[in-house]
Formats: C-alpha cells, structure tokens, sequence
C-alpha cells in the first residue's frame, strides 16, 4: 500500500521507508538550558517560559499571570460562579472536572491513593498527602508570635487570626463574625430555629451538639470535673472553672 508525507511531496510504496523520512524531515526542537526535545513550535515556546519565567498571560480581574493560556482559563473560572460540571448521582457541582473527578469516587467507592504505611486509603490526593504527615510528624507550618505549629495551611491560616483579629466569616443576619467558617455554620442554625439536636431522656433539644452533652450530663449521677485541691467536683465544666477561681483567688 503506497503511502505519502503530508508536509512535503514524499511518496513510497513501503510504509517502514515512509517513517524513515518522517524521522529526518520532522523538525526537532532542543532546549539549550535542559534535556527538553519537542517537534513542536508551540510546546518549545512554552517550556521555554520556565527558564525565562515569562507568564505573558495575565489575569483581567486580579495580579494572577501564567506561562500557559490553559492555566489562565483555568484560573478565570475561579472569578466566576457557574459550576458547569455537575454530578449525575447528586446534587453537587463544580468549576472543574478534577474536582468532579474525585467527587465521582463517592459514589463508586474508589479510593486508589493508598499508605504505605497503615492500611488507610482515600479517594482524594491531598487527604493522603495530609494522612503521611501523621506518620511523618511534619509540622511545616510554625507561627511567629507563638509556639503554634500544625500540618496543614488551612488550620495554620484560622490560628493566625487569633494574632490578628481578623473574622472573615460574617453572618447575614446580625452583627456576629468568625475565625472560622465552621463556627458561623453553627451560628447560622440559631437564626434557622432548627434544633436537630434532641435529648432522648426528656424534651429537651437543641441547635448545638455541645449544649446536647452539657444538658445529657445532668441526668447522670457522674461528676467527671474534680478538684485536684479539695474535695469538689461537679458535672459541668462552667461550674468547675467557677469554683477554682475561688481557689484562685484565695492565694496571697
């Protein structure tokens, strides 16, 4: 079966010779500062971009700049709120398919990011990146006014406001804010007036899994606060921080 080159008039019988010229008349493109080879203008220009650090692709709304347009479109869709890839099982919808990607193993139950270490597997890269610290004991996050070190930026980011005094998260329906997204989470259902939480001794309920214990333990004749300087103790740990400031207030 004849065969021919489309980038120039070359034709043969044979397909191995076709190959042959293929080899020697594609254009190779060698990156002088490292092993980087390509055949394509287009590629060699942008890994070029990682020796010069050039990122001619600039975010309209924010100082963000790439090497590649793929990144910066990447990056737009952070600007915007349509979450255009959504799951067929459920509700949920994302910006981007990687994210729908690990989403998807929900449901099916993959989890093929495995430890070397345990037996813990997951479904999510950085929840396994995050799992090896804990073998590991990495604490790369170190705050500067304190002794405060952690595993993960996140947490690392929620004590720093501690320093700072700043409360990011606001509720819309009075002049309450938080450190953390989870605390207004909590506050939100005190506006919702839905109290999930429920006493199964009596009627009680309540909008917050902690008030639940605290109220539980009042109908146990357990009293786990104990005072290590007489013989109080109490069922509650308002009351026992109540009773050593009298301790405390009594030395000279």
């Amino acid at each position: 079966m004849s065969s021919m080159f489309t980038e120039c008039n070359y034709f043969s019988e044979k397909s191995s010779e076709l190959q042959t010229h293929t080899a020697h008349s594609i254009k190779k493109y060698e990156c002088s500062e490292c092993d980087y080879i390509c055949t394509r203008a287009s590629r060699f220009k942008e890994h070029m971009r990682v020796h010069t650090g050039e990122k001619p692709f600039k975010c309209s709304d924010c100082d963000y700049s790439c090497k590649r347009s793929d990144d910066l479109k990447k990056h737009m869709g952070k600007h915007s709120d349509e979450k255009q890839f959504k799951c067929r099982e459920c509700d949920y919808s994302c910006k981007r398919v990687y994210y729908l990607k690990i989403h998807m193993r929900l449901h099916t139950g993959e989890k093929p990011y495995k430890c070397c270490v345990c037996d813990y597997c997951c479904a999510d890269p950085a929840l396994m990146k995050r799992h090896i610290k804990e073998h590991t004991g990495e604490k790369p996050y170190k705050c500067c006014e304190c002794d405060y070190i952690c595993t993960r930026i996140c947490r690392f980011k929620e004590h720093m406001r501690i320093h700072t005094g700043e409360k990011p998260f606001k509720c819309s329906d009075c002049d309450y804010s938080f450190t953390r997204a989870g605390d207004l989470k909590r506050h939100m259902v005190t506006h919702s007036g839905v109290k999930p939480y429920k006493c199964n001794v009596c009627d009680y309920s309540t909008s917050r899994k902690e008030s639940l214990k605290t109220h539980t333990d009042t109908h146990s004749d357990e009293k786990p606060y104990k005072c290590s300087i007489c013989y109080y103790s109490c069922k509650a740990a308002r009351s026992f921080k109540t009773h050593m400031r009298r301790h405390a207030d009594k030395k000279p």
